[in-house]
């Protein structure tokens, strides 16, 4: 979760290329910093302090191997059914739960507002808005523009990386940045997959492929996804601390 696949890294250059003509750079170094950030993460909040039951074994994987080529493909077809099954009925709930949420929040807000004479749609997003934004400011944000990044980085948890970089190339177009840092440190923090439909896609995908694990799998979906987000903006620190006009890996002044 805490990385990104090749095919959307090219769909988020051609998003912010014109607006951000050094992106590609900048992503690619993302995708790089982000591997050791996510095992470091993962370490610090599921600490292996026990001695593995296999360490030094020679351990055979087991697999039952089909009779005929038919009954592979027979077997093949239906296993691959279960998990785009399960992965569909787990992003519908998931979805389906913060829409609900987005609704009562909504209707939350519109009585609230008049009451203290403010505007505006109440929604997750905006919620996880408020709780990224100390977040932001760690990661060495200016303070004008980390309220902008805020939302953006807590947007993402929700609505994906892909709307999340939407919202970034609009916010660049209407020159809401007054620092090049703030796009450049908001890019590190959107590379990955971290939001509540990646982990959605885990969850479905493990139960499909081993019933017998999906009573214990919440709870490590959650974690992994908070490891995640941690790792994100780990690499969106680095990325803040070695700032220049460039990328940190690639690309130039």
């Amino acid at each position: 979760m805490a990385t990104v696949a090749s095919n959307v890294l090219a769909l988020y250059v051609l998003t912010l290329q014109k607006q951000f003509p050094t992106i590609a750079g900048h992503l690619i170094s993302a995708s790089l910093l982000s591997a050791p950030a996510a095992l470091v993460m993962s370490k610090l909040l599921l600490p292996e302090n026990g001695r593995p039951v296999t360490l030094g074994l020679s351990v055979e994987p087991y697999y039952e191997r089909d009779g005929s080529l038919f009954e592979a493909i027979i077997n093949g077809a239906n296993a691959g059914l279960r998990m785009v099954a399960g992965i569909v009925a787990l992003l519908i709930a998931i979805l389906g739960l913060v829409a609900v949420v987005d609704l009562v929040l909504g209707w939350i807000g519109s009585l609230v507002n008049p009451l203290l004479g403010t505007t505006g749609q109440w929604s997750l997003g905006g919620l996880c808005g408020y709780v990224f934004y100390p977040l932001t400011l760690v990661l060495g944000v200016p303070r004008h523009d980390a309220g902008i990044v805020a939302r953006i980085v807590g947007e993402r948890l929700i609505v994906t990386e892909v709307a999340a970089y939407g919202d970034l190339a609009a916010a660049m177009d209407k020159g809401l940045f007054l620092h090049p840092r703030s796009p450049v440190v908001t890019t590190y923090a959107l590379c990955g997959f971290a939001h509540v439909a990646s982990m959605a896609i885990f969850v479905g995908s493990i139960c499909a492929l081993a019933p017998q694990c999906a009573k214990g799998i919440g709870p490590i979906a959650v974690r992994a996804l908070v490891a995640a987000t941690l790792a994100c903006l780990m690499t969106a620190c680095v990325a803040g601390t070695f700032f220049s006009q460039g990328s940190i890996l690639l690309g130039g002044t």
